[in-house]
């Protein structure tokens, strides 16, 4: 498959120079892992905050696996999709017990983890170890089928071609492999972005097939995404906070009490108790090992 005249070296220097100061990109293995279960759908500048006092309170997997997983849920605060919460605290406590505390450096390793996926375990491999690895977020996607493919968008799923072109345009060394990937995703994130990108600030502007097409639409069908307002999702993030600020258990009456909608609300509350994200003490409710 041809590469065109695109460079990912030119990328790279880019990112030498524009990267943002993330903490997570000097820390250890542990703080990585933490920021991949943190960024997962959620913004950067909602995420520092958080990760920075989680560092604090858990520097290692063993402490948080020391706590209980009300307390966890209770540091994720307003970050959403709190099941994250949980299965950061199931990884901490697998890693404790299997992997004598440490961060696996494997992808079998990795994998083996709650809360983990491909995606998440190729990006531990290449941050925390420098390891030689495929790192496919949204914005490496964005990039590649703007720049190499001449798509404006990236396809719901990763195609065999988009997995062909990405593994091609690893380079060879692992910490260049490790540089494009950082620079890959900050490029996406920062200069073409899903919308209005900002191409006259691209280093690859002269190279990339889109713009030079003509930035055209193409007819490739979008992810739709769930709309949240009067969603089952707000109704559990309104449950898990009336728990979150109680630390004893909390009646069903008072749980429903502001629920804008019965069904929602039953729905909701049948979820997070199957998923172990509540427990049942007597008729009332609380955050699990409270």
């Amino acid at each position: 498959m041809s590469t065109s005249n695109l460079d990912p070296q030119t990328v790279i220097t880019w990112f030498s120079s524009e990267a943002r100061a993330l903490p997570w990109r000097d820390t250890s293995p542990w703080g990585v892992l933490v920021s991949e279960f943190m960024l997962q759908q959620t913004p950067v500048n909602r995420v520092l905050p958080r990760w920075q006092l989680w560092l604090e309170r858990w520097p290692t997997p063993t402490e948080l696996a020391n706590c209980s997983v009300a307390e966890a849920i209770r540091a994720w605060g307003n970050l959403g999709y709190p099941r994250r919460a949980k299965r950061l605290h199931e990884s901490a406590t697998i890693i404790v017990q299997q992997f004598d505390g440490e961060v696996p450096t494997t992808y079998e390793g990795l994998i083996s983890l709650p809360g983990v996926g491909e995606y998440t375990a190729n990006a531990v491999l290449a941050f925390a170890f420098g390891q030689r690895s495929l790192v496919l977020d949204v914005n490496v996607r964005r990039l590649l089928a703007r720049a190499w493919l001449g798509q404006s968008h990236q396809a719901p799923t990763v195609s065999l071609v988009e997995r062909s072109l990405a593994q091609e345009l690893l380079p060879t060394s692992r910490h260049q492999c490790a540089q494009w990937s950082a620079a890959s995703m900050e490029l996406g994130a920062l200069i073409c972005t899903a919308r209005d990108p900002s191409c006259s600030k691209c280093p690859i502007i002269n190279d990339c097939k889109w713009f030079a097409e003509g930035k055209p639409l193409s007819a490739i069908p979008k992810r739709s995404q769930a709309r949240y307002e009067g969603s089952v999702r707000q109704e559990r993030g309104r449950i898990l906070k009336i728990l979150r600020d109680n630390e004893k258990p909390v009646s069903v009456s008072t749980l429903s009490r502001h629920a804008p909608d019965n069904q929602r609300f039953e729905i909701s509350l049948t979820q997070l108790a199957s998923e172990a994200m509540i427990t049942k003490v007597g008729s009332n409710y609380a955050l699990p090992n409270s």
